[in-house]
């Protein structure tokens, strides 16, 4: 447990982490949550989280929750891209890229489209209900 009283996973593998942030970004209320398992599309990571916020602080907010609890975890953001204020921020944890839109930024970069189908992972299990 941290000092807020949030329990503290082990994350042992990259799946792990990005499920984490998943959990992380649904507790804070994030809209339209995707995993993608990108490892056979790019060299760059081997999952990116994709998600928006209802609006420029909230793109920011949840930004902020997701690197302080992975950096809880023992995963500090390598590298921090954006800003909630022009509408998106990437947060690299290495082999898991976080990016955060808000709904208008999210549309325009329509990052889900680059990537085929069979790239998304289920998350049912990870998501609450509204």
């Amino acid at each position: 447990m941290n000092e807020n009283g949030i329990k503290i996973p082990e994350l042992d593998t990259p799946e792990d982490v990005a499920k984490y942030a998943v959990k992380v970004l649904d507790e804070k209320k994030a809209k339209d949550i995707k995993l993608l398992h990108v490892y056979d599309h790019t060299v760059i990571a081997d999952y990116f989280v994709i998600c928006s916020g209802n609006s420029t602080t909230q793109v920011g907010s949840l930004a902020d929750e997701v690197e302080y609890r992975l950096s809880q975890a023992g995963y500090p953001a390598a590298h921090i891209e954006g800003d909630g204020k022009c509408g998106w921020i990437l947060l690299d944890f290495s082999s898991v890229i976080v990016h955060v839109f808000t709904p208008q930024a999210k549309e325009f970069y329509n990052l889900e489209k680059l990537y085929s189908e069979d790239a998304e992972v289920d998350i049912s299990d990870i998501l609450t209900e509204d």
